[in-house]
This record gives structure tokens, C-alpha cells and sequence, in this order.
């Protein structure tokens, strides 16, 4: 009994401790602790993405350049000069007037008769007015004096018939005779007159499509020298108010190279010789070429021998007045005819990593490939590469020690 009674104050509640308030501080202390795990997870984060992640490299790329014709040959002279165009035209109206439109604006393309510029036809167009109705009028002339030929010829008829019957006078009919010949006579001169109003009529029409400014050929606009409103003149009027010219078009397809060679050297050059240009806007881009002409004259001033060279390629990148470096080559032997096989690149992007000479490729994911190439002749400060790299793609030039398979690089910006 008493053990029961033990038990039933055991199941009792108290109703003084369910009534307390529980601790103030436990659900505080939790909160902050899940504040700062998150705090943590997020610096982790950061400190990865800053200290974490692979950095890249930064290096300078360069080209791989396939080998033209004649890379091969030694050069026997060198020299600078710069490109022009043996085709250029500064167009200009053929009369004074005022520019009405103005069609062209630089680096545009004109084909050879379309329309750059005109010019206000007012004086043009009241002139052919005129001469279109000094035509009409000597027409209505040659028409009347047509018809009184006509009756003149009737009327001398009849009176020949009248005078071998002797109904009417010798005189009479000579009379008649006299004034046929007259209008047979004024009629010549209209039908001349007619012939003249004519021609000004057509010189009118010219007058007013020389108010018309054409390309004389094909070519690119370079320069845009007039506006509308200005007035331009083929002759210069002087005081700075007149133009000369409406734009200078350049015809790319005649560009070539001018050089100047030292009088001590030009026993050097020969006609049809090959040559290799580099731009110097493109250093590594090398443009075979071949001498056209040695001019026949020297600059006594400089003591130096105009030459000129033709261009093997066409290339929009090849503008005029650009400066140009040319290498006189030796002429290659029939059995060096073909150009080396292989591309060219700089020797500084060839290192030696694990006892082989290697190259890095710059692929599309900014991130390095490297290469095993085979090397071969020496070209200037380039080599020749058999085997390993393409045309076109990129390689890293001066590789630094660390780089290695698979790196991540970025262009090294210029200083």
C-alpha cells in the first residue's frame, strides 16, 4: 500500500515548476551559433575564389605564319620604301558650279561611271531650254520655206508651159525662176541653220551632264574634299574658297612598292628579282614580291636609285603610303624552287621542356596545349617548323618557366 502510494506522488505534477519560465538564454546561444556557421561557410568561399582558384599566366602570343615563296632564299640586300598607287585620281567637276550632293564619304567603294557629285544645273538646264527652242524655231522656218519652194516650183512649171504657148511674157517667167532659185537658196540655209541648232542643242545636253561628277574608274574613296553649297572649279580661283576637286580615288588593285636604293647597291637589284615585304604595321606578316623597273634616273640629292616592286598578293590590310621594309633575295635554284615546306614562327616561342622542343598553342578556353614540334632551318629570327604547328593558330612567345600543359593564360596587355 505504501508502495503504491510512493508511485502516485511520483505521477503527480507540480504545477509551481510547469508554471516557471524556461531559461531566457538557450534559443540566443543557438541562433548565434547558426550566424556563425554561415558566417564561415562564406568566408570559405570567398577566400577559395581568391586564393583557391588557378590564377592565369599572363603572356604575349604570336602567329604561326606558313612559308611563302622564297622565305628560303638569303637576302643580298635591304631596304625601306612604302606602298603606292600606281592608279589615283583627285575627280573634279569639268566646269565651275556649286555643289549640289556630295555621294561619296571615305572608304567607299565607287564602281567606274557612278556618281560622286552634282552640281546645281540651273544655268546648264536654261541654257539647253534655249537652244531646245532656237531648234524648234529654225524647224518652223525650214518648214515654211519648204512649201514656198514647193509653190515657187509649181509656179515656174506652169509659166514654162504658158510661155511655149506665148499666152505670157519671157520676163514674166524669168521672174518666176529668179524667185525659185531665191527659196531653193534660203532653204539650204535654213536646213544649215536647222543643222546648227541642232548641234548647240547637243552641246547644251553635255553642258548639263558635265554638272554630273563620275568616277573615271573603280577604286576607293580616300579622300572626301567638297560639300555642298562650296564651289569647285577644274582651276584653282585662289583665297582658299574654291575647291579644286569633289575626291581622290585609289585604284587597290595597282598598289606597289617604291624604294630608294643607295647608288653603292643597286648593282645589286635586277629586274624580275624576288622580293619579301613586311609592313611595318604587320611585322610578322612577309608578302612575297618581285622588281618591276629599275628607274633609269638618280636623286643626286640623296644619291639614291628609285625601284619598283610588285605586290604577289592582294590585301585590304595593304593600304597606300604605308611604310614598308623589302628584302632582295637571291634567286633560288631549279632544284630549291618550292618554297620550305612547314610553317614559320618566332625561335623565341620554342623552348625545351623534358629534353624535346616544344611550343604552346593558345586554344579557344584561354588555357595553353603543349605542343611537340619539329624544327627546322633557320629563318632570320624565325624557324621552320615540319611538323607540330598550323597556320593561323597561336602560340606563346618567350613561354615563361612556369607555364606548363594546360595552363590558363591571358594577352598581356601593352605597356
Amino acid at each position: 500500500m505504501n508502495a503504491s502510494a510512493e508511485l502516485l506522488k511520483e505521477l503527480r505534477i507540480d504545477r509551481n515548476k510547469a508554471s516557471a519560465p524556461p531559461p531566457s538564454g538557450t534559443p540566443r546561444r543557438g541562433l548565434w551559433i547558426v550566424l556563425a556557421i554561415v558566417a564561415l561557410l562564406v568566408l570559405g568561399g570567398i577566400a577559395w575564389f581568391l586564393f583557391g582558384r588557378e590564377r592565369p599566366i599572363e603572356v604575349s602570343t604570336v602567329p604561326v605564319v606558313a612559308i611563302q615563296q622564297g622565305t628560303a632564299s638569303s637576302s643580298v640586300l635591304d631596304a625601306s620604301g612604302y606602298v603606292v598607287a600606281r592608279r589615283m585620281a583627285t575627280v573634279s567637276a569639268k566646269i565651275t558650279g556649286k555643289v549640289r550632293e556630295v555621294m561619296i564619304e571615305e572608304g567607299m567603294r565607287v564602281e567606274e561611271g557612278q556618281v560622286m557629285a552634282t552640281l546645281d544645273p540651273i544655268d546648264a538646264n536654261a541654257q539647253r531650254s534655249l537652244s531646245a527652242s532656237q531648234l524648234e524655231a529654225a524647224r518652223s522656218q525650214l518648214a515654211g520655206l519648204k512649201a514656198q519652194v514647193a509653190q515657187a516650183d509649181a509656179e515656174a512649171g506652169r509659166l514654162q508651159k504658158l510661155v511655149g504657148q506665148q499666152l505670157v511674157s519671157r520676163s514674166q517667167y524669168d521672174l518666176a525662176m529668179a524667185q525659185r532659185d531665191s527659196l531653193r537658196a534660203q532653204l539650204k540655209t535654213a536646213e544649215r541653220n536647222t543643222r546648227v541648232a541642232g548641234d548647240a542643242l547637243a552641246i547644251a545636253e553635255l553642258g548639263v551632264d558635265n554638272n554630273t561628277v563620275r568616277a573615271p574608274f573603280s577604286g576607293v574613296v580616300t579622300a572626301k574634299a567638297a560639300q555642298p553649297g562650296e564651289i569647285v572649279s577644274p582651276l584653282s580661283a585662289g583665297g582658299g574658297f574654291t575647291r579644286t576637286g569633289i575626291g581622290t580615288i585609289v585604284d587597290m588593285d595597282s598598289l606597289e612598292i617604291e624604294v630608294e636604293v643607295g647608288e653603292a647597291f643597286i648593282g645589286r637589284v635586277q629586274p624580275k628579282m624576288p622580293v619579301e615585304a613586311t609592313l611595318n604595321a604587320y611585322p610578322e606578316w612577309k608578302i612575297p614580291a618581285e622588281v618591276i623597273a629599275i628607274i633609269p634616273t638618280a636623286d643626286r640629292g640623296k644619291a639614291t636609285v628609285k625601284v619598283r616592286i610588285e605586290l604577289k598578293v592582294k590585301d585590304p590590310r595593304i593600304v597606300p603610303e604605308m611604310g614598308v621594309r623589302v628584302s632582295f633575295l637571291e634567286a633560288a635554284a631549279p632544284a630549291q624552287a618550292a618554297a620550305p615546306k612547314g610553317v614559320r614562327v618566332p625561335a623565341s616561342a620554342l623552348v625545351e621542356r623534358d629534353q624535346k622542343t616544344v611550343a604552346f598553342v593558345v586554344g579557344d578556353d584561354k588555357r595553353v596545349q603543349q605542343v611537340p614540334v619539329t624544327v627546322g632551318v633557320a629563318l632570320n629570327n624565325d624557324r621552320q617548323v615540319t611538323a607540330g604547328l598550323s597556320a593561323g593558330e597561336q602560340v606563346v612567345n618567350n613561354p615563361p618557366p612556369e607555364l606548363r600543359d594546360g595552363s590558363a593564360v591571358v594577352e598581356k596587355q601593352p605597356q
